[in-house]
């Protein structure tokens, strides 16, 4: 793959080390992730993609190493000046991580509650914007977490993520329990949500349909180091574990 311009980088991530309990989970990787791009991280249980994602959004303060946001240093950034880099990215966590004490469009406008200081009928409307833009219906808005089902909270969570109109997506996981028709749904909104809205996207996943559905590339984390390329290219890759992975029974029974 031919290098992209250095303008074009949204995260650098220089010579990553993550320690946890003692345990090395990454050994001092580099990876670059390109505004525009779907990139897909996978790897064994254990490896360490939730902690990388959470390294990049601010929550997991990495043993070395450097990572960059949107062209500012993590390192070098704390207070209000950390706070302006973040709130340029949403997350959504694997469970949805909704308040269940309040309404689908209270959760949308907590982020706007605590980074603006919008009008309260101006929030409405904008939660109602983005709600719709993943596809949930207008009475949802209404509605506690609990009513809904496990499809309707993760675009639930997707619509929080969406609502200061953040440059970055995370995505933990985002079809970890569902069907495979909405993991399919879920796959095609998280696509056309990131061509129309141009936004850069981080998603840890072990769903091989999604791969093939969204990814531009994929990060497999193996050995405590890192690998990129395409579906294709890792499929042809002679480590063990990325080999089974991408040719074994269960991806090809996805083919």
């Amino acid at each position: 793959m031919s290098a992209m311009p250095e303008q074009d980088v949204a995260i650098s991530i220089q010579g990553l080390v993550s320690r946890i309990g003692g345990h090395t989970l990454h050994d001092h990787i580099d990876l670059d992730i390109f505004r525009g791009e779907i990139l897909a991280v996978v790897g064994s249980s254990g490896s360490g993609k939730s902690v990388l994602l959470r390294s990049i959004i601010g929550l997991q303060e990495p043993s070395a190493g450097r990572i960059e946001v949107l062209g500012q240093d993590l390192n070098n950034l704390s207070g209000d000046a950390l706070v302006h880099v973040l709130v340029r990215c949403g997350v959504l966590f694997q469970d949805g991580a909704l308040f269940g004490d309040q309404t689908v469009a209270q959760n949308v406008q907590t982020p706007m509650r605590e980074h603006t200081d919008l009008p309260q009928k101006l929030m409405d409307e904008i939660a109602s914007v983005r709600l719709s833009m993943v596809g949930l219906p207008p009475d949802a808005a209404s509605k506690y977490p609990a009513e809904l089902s496990g499809g309707m909270r993760k675009r639930a969570g997707l619509a929080r993520a969406l609502a200061l109109d953040p440059e970055l997506l995370f995505l933990d996981e985002p079809t970890a329990g569902l069907d495979p028709i909405s993991a399919s749904e879920f796959d095609l909104l998280v696509r056309e949500l990131q061509q129309s809205l141009r936004l850069t996207v981080f998603m840890v996943t072990h769903d091989l349909g999604t791969l093939r559905a969204t990814s531009d590339r994929i990060a497999v984390l193996v050995d405590q180091k890192i690998k990129v390329g395409t579906i294709t290219s890792l499929a042809q890759d002679p480590h063990p574990w990325i080999h089974e992975y991408f040719t074994g029974m269960r991806a090809t029974a996805q083919l």
